[in-house]
């Protein structure tokens, strides 16, 4: 996003314009940018889903600085695996940024769109809880904004939680309990 690269510039500006002023002394004092927090995913076991999947992980990419999600490489642990599977669209989490997307073939079968589903069900793995009952334009909202929703996007809310979640100093109040999260009410 634009922010990111201009906190980036604003950073190295700081930093040359502090060694010019007063040396390295200066320099040391400016404050570090926060990195972007990178988790992986692994697709291969999402089947007919793959394109939704990256899709999913590309609107979150656009949507928020903080945390970026990649495809892992290969002999790389993922921080996050995805599978298809016939019950219901549902995220297991192990941590905040870790677990398990089960891109159910139910909520499909049903009607319910791919690419809102994969967005969704990412939200979880980054921390957000499903917010039901709740309108189209809140990607958390889930399956409650019904078959007719399409919208794949956080609203302002969702990507504000989302960047205290993994940039705000925040990121323990997520917890580390396992817990499941369903996609469906």
């Amino acid at each position: 996003m634009h922010i990111r690269t201009a906190t980036r510039c604003f950073a190295v500006l700081t930093t040359v314009t502090f060694s010019l002023v007063g040396g390295q002394a200066a320099a040391a004092t400016a404050e570090p940018v926060s990195a972007t927090r990178v988790l992986t995913y692994d697709a291969s076991g999402s089947a007919e889903f793959r394109s939704a999947v990256d899709r999913g992980a590309a609107i979150w990419n656009a949507s928020v600085d903080a945390v970026e999600l990649r495809p892992v490489t290969a002999g790389q642990r993922p921080n996050i695996r995805v599978l298809a599977d016939n019950g219901w669209p549902r995220a297991q989490t192990t941590s905040l940024g870790n677990g398990t997307v089960y891109m159910g073939r139910q909520a499909v079968d049903q009607g319910y769109d791919t690419i809102r589903i994969s967005s969704h069900e990412l939200g979880h793995i980054l921390g957000l809880p499903d917010r039901k009952p709740g309108p189209c334009t809140s990607l958390m909202s889930g399956s409650s904004a019904g078959t007719a929703c399409t919208n794949p996007n956080p609203d302002a809310s969702e990507r504000a939680e989302v960047e205290a979640n993994f940039g705000g100093g925040l990121a323990g109040r997520a917890g580390t309990a396992q817990h499941e999260v369903m996609f469906t009410d």
